[in-house]
C-alpha cells in the first residue's frame, strides 16, 4: 500500500508531482485554504507523514494521535511551530527547508534595507497624496555605501545577506552562537563581534537569528539603547525575537532611525502605532513569496519525505534512533 501523506495547506500542485505519483496524498479540497488543527487532529491516525506549514502547530496532542505518523515535512526554514523535543521522543523525524528560502529571504532584507535608508516607500505614499516637497535639503536618507552591517545569526540567510551587502561596499560585522569558519570571514571581511559591540558600531543591524527560548527578544530596549540614532534596524526572521513595544518606543523617541519588518511579535500584522511610522517599512512576511520559490519549498517538502521512505538525503531538524 501507498504511504499516507497529509498536506495541510492547498499549495501549487506543480511542486508536489513526484510525491503525488508516488504517494497517496491529500490536499485541502479546492477552495479551502488551509484545514483546521481540529480537522489534521481527525485525520492524522491515518497518515504515515505530514507536510506542516510554517503556522501550524504541531504540538504532542497532534503527535499523540498520529499513530502512524513517522516525518514531519515542515514548509520553512524555521521549524517554532512544532514541538522538537516531543517529536525526538516519539521518534519522528523532523525536516525544514533551507536550500530554497535562503535566496530570497536575503533579497527581502536588501530590499527593506533599501526602501528603509533612502526613504523609498514613505516618498512613495507622499508623492501620490501630494505631500512630499521637492528641495536640495528635502527628503534626506542615508548612504550604504561604506556603512557598516551588523547581521545577528551568520548562517546560510546571513551568508547571503552579507553577499549582498558586499556588492553595495559595506562593511560586515556579525555575531553568531559560534564564530563562523575563517574562509567565511575571510570572503566577506567579515569581523566577529559580541551583540552588544556590533550593536553599538552597524549602521545598519539586519535580525538572521533563529527563533527559540534563548532568542525571544534578543532586541530590545536595552540593546535598541545601544543603537546609533542613525540606525536601521531590519528584521526578516521571527516576530518575537524583536521586543516590538520597545522597538516603538526606539522609533517614536528617535532612539533609532528607522526599521524594516517582514515579521511581527503579535501575529501576522504589526502594532498600529508600526503602521503609523513614516520610518518603519513593513511587509507581510513576504520573504520567500515568489512563484518560483513557493514552487521550489513544495518540491523541497516533498523530497524530505520520498527521500526518507526511501532513501536519500534530508534536511534534518533532529536525531532519531
Amino acid at each position: 500500500m501507498k504511504k499516507k501523506v497529509l498536506v495541510t495547506y492547498n499549495m501549487f500542485r506543480s511542486g508536489y508531482a513526484e510525491l503525488v505519483e508516488k504517494y497517496d496524498v491529500t490536499f485541502p479540497p479546492d477552495g479551502i485554504e488551509s484545514f483546521t488543527y481540529e480537522e489534521v487532529l481527525r485525520m492524522i491516525p491515518e497518515y504515515d507523514a505530514l507536510q506542516s506549514m510554517f503556522n501550524f502547530p504541531v504540538d504532542k496532542r497532534l503527535m499523540d494521535a498520529g499513530v502512524k505518523l513517522k516525518i514531519i515535512s515542515n514548509y520553512a526554514v524555521g521549524y517554532d511551530n512544532i514541538d522538537i523535543p516531543y517529536a525526538t521522543q516519539k521518534g519522528i523525524q523532523v525536516t525544514n527547508t533551507p536550500d530554497p528560502v535562503t535566496e530570497p529571504t536575503a533579497d527581502q532584507a536588501m530590499g527593506l534595507l533599501l526602501a528603509v535608508s533612502r526613504r523609498i516607500s514613505e516618498l512613495d505614499r507622499r508623492l501620490r497624496t501630494g505631500m512630499v516637497k521637492v528641495g536640495l535639503l528635502e527628503n534626506l536618507g542615508h548612504s550604504l555605501y561604506g556603512g557598516t552591517i551588523g547581521i545577528i545569526g551568520m548562517g546560510r540567510i546571513g551568508q547571503a545577506l552579507a553577499r549582498r551587502a558586499v556588492a553595495a561596499g559595506m562593511k560586515i560585522v556579525y555575531c553568531n552562537r559560534h564564530r563562523v569558519a575563517e574562509t567565511i570571514e575571510d570572503k566577506y571581511k567579515a569581523v566577529y563581534l559580541s551583540l552588544d559591540e556590533l550593536l553599538r558600531v552597524s549602521d545598519v543591524v539586519s535580525v538572521n537569528a533563529p527563533y527559540t527560548t534563548e532568542t525571544y527578544h534578543l532586541i530590545g530596549e536595552r540593546e535598541l539603547s545601544l543603537m546609533k540614532p542613525t540606525s536601521i534596524l531590519i528584521n526578516t526572521a521571527r516576530g518575537p525575537l524583536v521586543d516590538e513595544k520597545a522597538l516603538v518606543k526606539a522609533l517614536r523617541e528617535k532612539v533609532i532611525w528607522g526599521a524594516g519588518l517582514d515579521v511581527f511579535e503579535f501575529g501576522d500584522y504589526p502594532s498600529e502605532e508600526l503602521l503609523l511610522m513614516d520610518n518603519v517599512v513593513l511587509n507581510p512576511h513576504t520573504g520567500t513569496q515568489t512563484f518560483e520559490v513557493r514552487n521550489e519549498m513544495a518540491a523541497f517538502v516533498s523530497r524530505n519525505i520520498i527521500h526518507f521512505f526511501e532513501g536519500g538525503p534530508v534536511a534534518k531538524v533532529n536525531r532519531i534512533d
